[in-house]
């Protein structure tokens, strides 16, 4: 499958690239939501601030912090990805899959999809996996989330065969997916 939405800010996005997965990641609320010094505190930003300018802002703020927890690295590593975070419903590219990491993203996903007026009625499967917003979990939904897709890549018919492996992939990990199918 050519095309992949992924709505993970947490993951490292290195691994699409070395399995071959055409990624892109976006965000879903209206600000760009960072850790802050507490987590009543965020950092929030624009989605048309850059990365450059949140990783300068939060060098100033609390340099071994952000240090520390781990956000100038993402910020460091997201800003050679590309220049500032994506809004998903900004968005009108189509996709084959999209994937989100918590229940709350994947609702927005597919009230956005369902709202849009359907073109070209394409299908677009939209599956949740709920993956903790910490580093050990995020390291461990990312293996998982590329095991996924690796096996949906290789089903002969995604169309007839996701839910069964969706099933699977529920019983091998402990976890619950969702999954519809939305149109373009």
């Amino acid at each position: 499958f050519p095309s992949l939405g992924l709505q993970v800010t947490s993951v490292c996005p290195a691994w699409e690239l070395k399995r071959g997965f055409s990624v892109r990641s976006f965000g879903t609320g209206t600000h760009v939501k960072l850790p802050g010094p507490a987590p009543d505190k965020p950092n929030v930003y624009d989605f048309k601030t850059t990365y450059d300018q949140m990783y300068n802002d939060l060098l100033r703020k609390d340099k071994e912090l952000y240090t520390q927890n781990g956000i100038l690295h993402m910020l460091d590593r997201n800003k050679r990805i590309k220049p500032r975070p994506e809004r998903f419903q900004n968005c009108r590219d189509l996709f084959d899959l999209i994937l989100t990491c918590e229940e709350r993203v994947y609702d927005q996903v597919v009230e956005d999809l369902n709202s849009r007026e359907q073109e070209t009625c394409q299908p677009v499967h939209v599956i949740n996996v709920d993956i903790q917003d910490n580093h050990e979990e995020a390291t461990l939904g990312a293996f998982l989330i590329c095991e996924l897709c690796q096996c949906i890549q290789h089903t002969e018919d995604m169309e007839n065969e996701i839910d069964e492996l969706l099933q699977e992939f529920e019983e091998k990990s402990g976890r619950a997916f969702l999954h519809t199918v939305c149109f373009y």
